[in-house]
């Protein structure tokens, strides 16, 4: 299990795993200005929701370390959550994390005594500390899910929801990891995750480092792969969870949910309660970062494409709540109808 970053506190200094390198090459990029974090975010160095909330939250500490600012500390937060917030609008851990951030501040302004920058420091450690528990927690709730008798638990999954994505063990492929730490075996299937391919060098290469069975397929081959095999379940990750149960996820996985309907095969969302937004009521109101058209037109710097043809590049789509069996998080588990069990699970450990 890999970290995606590290967080050098004698220095003050973050360390981020460029994800866009692997998985050939292991380069750490150190970010020590709140800039560099939010450039990483949005050129996805570092990807995956909860990811870069943690690494929002230690974007605040660096800016608050580093940098000239003649406003008062409520003003350059806000300055700094506005230039963060910005990178990737759909994920909601992003703002959670800054929220949280804000909190510590204001909590450290109403005590003059108090080491501002240590407490943000702290409060930045214990986002990803409990990002971390989280994981393990979803996962062995999510595994108690996936448990065939007598064979291996057979999974299909999307773009990357594992150590990559997060402090580290994964959602959907913390689940996974959770199934063959019982000693059960497990196997995933892996679409490569157009046009960005975090499933093929990202998922793949984590599964494999782990020593758990992977088979990657090409994204237009899951209706096959769901017709013809035995799959127990598709267990995806998700950037926002609406308050009806609608889920944000990478492009292409509203397809895969659809398929599995119609092949019988459950759908499993997992994801940190920090990604449900009881905010947003539906999935119409989730914002969908549209991308660079040069993602869709190269892979890996080479053209595939016409110069100058039109290109349509959203990174994420909404799976409908309909589509879903299940939304698996630290607190407990979600089944329909979601506005009543996501409501609970936030009642209960308010």
């Amino acid at each position: 299990m890999v970290r995606p970053f590290r967080w050098d506190s004698e220095r003050r200094v973050l360390q981020l795993l460029d994800q866009r390198r692997l998985p050939f090459e292991k380069v750490w990029i150190e970010c020590a200005r709140a800039d560099e974090v939010a450039n990483a975010i949005r050129d996805m160095a570092i990807r995956g929701a909860p990811a870069i909330g943690i690494a929002a939250a230690y974007a605040v500490v660096l800016g608050f370390a580093r940098g000239a600012d003649s406003g008062t500390e409520a003003g350059r937060f806000d300055r700094l959550a506005a230039a963060l917030l910005n990178t990737r609008p759909t994920a909601v851990n992003l703002r959670a994390a800054l929220t949280r951030m804000r909190s510590r501040l204001e909590s450290v302004l109403s005590a003059p005594a108090a080491d501002l920058l240590g407490e943000l420091e702290v409060e930045a450690d214990r986002i990803a500390a409990e990002d971390l528990a989280a994981n393990r927690r979803l996962g062995a709730l999510g595994a108690g899910l996936l448990s065939p008798a007598d064979r291996a638990a057979r999974i299909l999954t999307h773009c990357n929801a594992g150590s990559l994505a997060t402090s580290g063990y994964g959602t959907a492929l913390g689940i996974v990891r959770a199934i063959a730490e019982s000693g059960r075996p497990v196997e995933v299937f892996a679409p490569e995750t157009r046009p960005y391919l975090q499933g093929a060098r990202l998922t793949a290469w984590e599964l494999k480092e782990d020593g758990i069975p992977v088979t990657l397929v090409t994204d237009g081959m899951v209706g096959s792969l769901l017709a013809g095999a035995r799959m127990d379940a598709v267990v995806v990750g998700a950037d926002r969870i609406a308050a009806n149960g609608d889920s944000a996820n990478k492009i292409g996985t509203y397809q895969a949910a659809v398929l599995a309907k119609e092949h019988g095969v459950p759908f499993v969302v997992a994801a940190p309660f920090s990604s449900v937004d009881l905010e947003t009521p539906t999935g119409a109101e989730i914002p969908i970062e549209q991308r660079d058209p040069e993602e869709i037109v190269k892979i890996a710097g080479t053209r595939i494409a016409p110069e100058g043809v039109r290109v349509w590049n959203p990174a994420f789509d909404v799976t409908p709540a309909r589509y879903i069996t299940a939304i698996v998080t630290e607190r407990g588990v979600a089944r329909p109808p979601f506005p009543a069990s996501l409501g609970d699970l936030a009642t209960l450990h308010a």
